[in-house]
């Protein structure tokens, strides 16, 4: 973990921003609040540590565009996106753009301050081990398995990927929750994320 990490959270919500702060203050997190991203951008210090936590939609720029205007411009920053129900595309699209990790509203505290705690380690030069982990359970999927978990990385839904592949939505719906048990996920953007993490991508395509 870097020396004096900082939170810093942009969100052009109010509300939302206090009650970020509040709960990573209690965690003994300093934390600095921004109401858009170009208030993040006009305080930006490229030599920052501690991590970047934003919502994708945001009025004057979506936190996509923000991981964009920061790439190759900071690098012990890493970014966890906040989306709302219905952003999974958007939320798979910024991590491609270089986020670690995304979380679905409404959350719990203690996912956010574990995904938080995650990413200051990741600051601090505490890399990530799992990979490697998350590819041999990607091994263990079935064709069909992985054609799904391709179609959720792509963003779309049940009946699009039943579609594709002339089954039934609700025999998607057995494929995801084998997939949720074969990953060891616990929620669907702990899903897209390992598959993210890994370039599972369209046709199979896979880096490991």
């Amino acid at each position: 973990m870097p020396a004096n990490p900082v939170v810093h959270i942009v969100d052009d919500d109010d509300a939302v921003r206090q009650s970020l702060a509040f709960m990573l203050g209690s965690a003994g997190l300093p934390v600095r609040l921004y109401d858009s991203a170009s208030a993040f951008l006009e305080a930006l210090d490229p030599m920052l540590c501690g991590c970047l936590v934003t919502d994708v939609r945001m009025p004057d720029m979506t936190g996509i565009e923000l991981l964009g205007r920061l790439k190759d411009k900071v690098h012990c920053l890493p970014a966890i996106v906040i989306t709302g129900h219905g952003d999974v595309p958007l939320a798979v699209e910024a991590m491609k753009a270089g986020a670690v990790d995304f979380i679905e509203k409404p959350f719990e505290d203690e996912v956010l301050l574990r995904a938080v705690e995650s990413a200051l380690k990741r600051a601090g030069g505490d890399g990530d081990n799992s990979m490697q982990e998350v590819l041999s359970r990607l091994a263990s999927l079935s064709e069909r398995e992985r054609q799904v978990l391709e179609g959720l990385v792509a963003g779309q839904g049940n009946k699009t990927i039943a579609a594709a592949y002339g089954i039934s939505p609700r025999t998607v719906e057995v494929y995801r929750a084998n997939l949720m048990t074969k990953m060891q996920a616990k929620s669907l953007s702990e899903l897209v994320r390992m598959a993210v993490l890994a370039h599972v991508g369209p046709a199979g395509d896979s880096a490991g």
